[in-house]
């Protein structure tokens, strides 16, 4: 949609907001109107590097040409069916993702917190039906994220967080440990735990990536005690972080995973997928959603899943991650770089302020977020380039300077 085709001005799209929308985000001044690969382009054509990527969505970038031919093709076939017939889409991506990945099943969802909701509930589904009724008690790491519903918000182990304050007492059965601690984690859980919730890498929580130690010890320690070990992929998986999904990174495998975010290239989506043996807790009527596996929506996934693959994407997270941490880390006032392939953080000293940063690189015409009062998280497309790192990098000098 075009703002000339709808006769109104940027500032009329912006009033109608004002009025009409609840805002939970604080806005951009800036009307998005197009993207195509590393830019968005606001209604007067003026282009923006974007190294957000709708929130490590648009991993094969912002409107991939595959991606939106599979989308347009799909809509002139089904729109959208209930669950009880066969669709191909869903069938297609189901051994897709599986197979690359794998893991033996696949629960179709709409977003990363649906994704979560439901692995939290398979796991406790699963310790009630196989150990008994109170083995549904979860560990997660302080300072993770994993959604905005109520079980998902439980298990944020970040308890003067806005998604968990105002709504009452969390979900009952969850205990949050700190995250790299083994130890910690081996003594938060008891009798009664069935699981272990993390992500490889804490990307609200700063972006930290788990260490080799604490990920292959928590294997095992789940391995060892009959326990389940959960991981959070949505923003990590699809490549983001120099493998295909993280957990590869470490040479381990979850029980179960969550993804969503980039496997859509752009549509909502996401899932779990889960052990076999794991998978069997969910049942006819245990759990279910209108509109999870929505052709569209699979067939958008199976075409960026492809891209993604053929055109190696993981390698170019890992290749341009390490290239752009490298130039990161000359900028001034800078404390400490941290990345996984293509998920970057920048920290900054006590000079800077970050949000003061991501608005003055939006002046700049670059998008970029800030964690907190200290941190810059960065996910551009995994197209990107050196060239546009070194863009990125200016910018970003250029603000600092100009702030500090």
């Amino acid at each position: 949609m075009k703002l000339k085709d709808t006769k109104l001005t940027a500032q009329d799209i912006k009033d109608k907001v004002a009025k009409y929308m609840i805002e939970t985000y604080e806005r951009f001044d800036f009307l998005a109107e197009r993207a195509d690969g590393m830019y968005l382009y606001d209604e007067k054509g003026t282009p923006y590097l974007d190294f957000y990527a709708g929130i490590a969505v648009n991993s094969a970038g912002n409107c991939n040409e595959k991606v939106v031919a599979a989308v347009r093709d799909q809509v002139g076939d089904i729109m959208h069916t209930f669950n009880y017939p066969y669709t191909i889409p869903q069938a297609l991506l189901a051994e897709k993702v599986c197979e690359t990945i794998g893991m033996d099943k696949i629960f179709y969802q709409n977003s990363g917190t649906e994704a979560n909701e439901a692995m939290i509930k398979m796991a406790r589904k699963y310790g009630v039906e196989t150990y008994g009724p109170n083995r549904y008690h979860i560990v997660t790491a302080k300072m993770g994220f994993h959604g905005r519903t109520f079980g998902s918000m439980s298990a944020t182990g970040q308890p003067g967080n806005g998604c968990q304050i105002g709504f009452g007492p969390m979900t009952y059965g969850f205990s949050y440990a700190p995250y790299n601690d083994l130890e910690a984690f081996k003594n938060a859980c008891t009798e009664n735990t069935i699981a272990i919730m993390i992500e490889l890498v804490q990307g609200e929580g700063g972006v930290h990536p788990a260490t080799m130690e604490f990920a292959t010890g928590l294997r095992r320690f789940c391995d060892e005690h009959q326990m389940l070990l959960l991981i959070d992929e949505v923003q990590t998986g699809w490549c983001r972080t120099g493998a295909v999904m993280s957990y590869m990174n470490y040479g381990i495998k979850p029980d179960i995973v969550s993804m969503a975010k980039a496997i859509g290239g752009g549509m909502p989506i996401g899932a779990i997928c889960a052990t076999r043996e794991v998978a069997k807790s969910f049942t006819a009527g245990s759990h279910g959603s209108t509109f999870g596996g929505h052709p569209v929506s699979c067939a958008a996934a199976l075409a960026e899943v492809t891209e993604l693959l053929e055109r190696d994407l993981a390698g170019n997270a890992k290749g341009m991650g390490d290239y752009f941490a490298a130039k990161l880390e000359k900028l001034p006032h800078v404390k400490e770089v941290r990345h996984q392939g293509l998920l970057v953080g920048v920290e900054f000293d006590d000079i800077l302020d970050a949000v003061e940063i991501k608005h003055g690189c939006l002046e700049r015409k670059l998008l970029v977020t800030a964690i907190g009062n200290r941190v810059i998280r960065m996910v551009p497309p995994l197209i990107v380039s050196e060239a546009e790192c070194d863009k990125a990098c200016e910018i970003l000098q250029d603000t600092i300077v100009a702030l500090a």
